[in-house]
């Protein structure tokens, strides 16, 4: 990633009695994803959450997605259009509510 670029971070946090269906996710959402957003996404990663700071402890986060765009215009021109659309895929693969976090790289 190339400094100045944003970032756009999607957190599920873990716990009890929430579902998250990382193939889905992965084979499905992030696909339909990058169909309608583009070459806007300039990057994009998926992480699974394994385990927390103290040893047997559980992951803060079940997953996290992050999408990289040159510009937060570039980021907003693509997913305002498609907002409604991807954010109606959420119920098919897990039942937590998202934190999203918009930055910017620096290093």
């Amino acid at each position: 990633m190339e400094k100045g670029m944003i970032k756009v971070s999607v957190l599920y946090p873990n716990g009890e009695g929430k579902k998250f269906d990382m193939d889905y996710y992965c084979n499905q959402h992030v696909r339909l994803v990058g169909e309608l957003l583009g070459d806007s996404v300039k990057a994009a990663t998926v992480e699974k959450g394994l385990g927390g700071a103290n040893p047997g402890s559980s992951a803060t986060y079940a997953a996290m997605g992050n999408l990289y765009f040159e510009s937060m215009d570039s980021f907003q021109n693509s997913f305002g259009p498609n907002a409604e659309k991807i954010m109606g895929d959420l119920p098919n693969y897990t039942n937590i509510e998202p934190i999203v976090q918009i930055s910017e790289v620096m290093l």
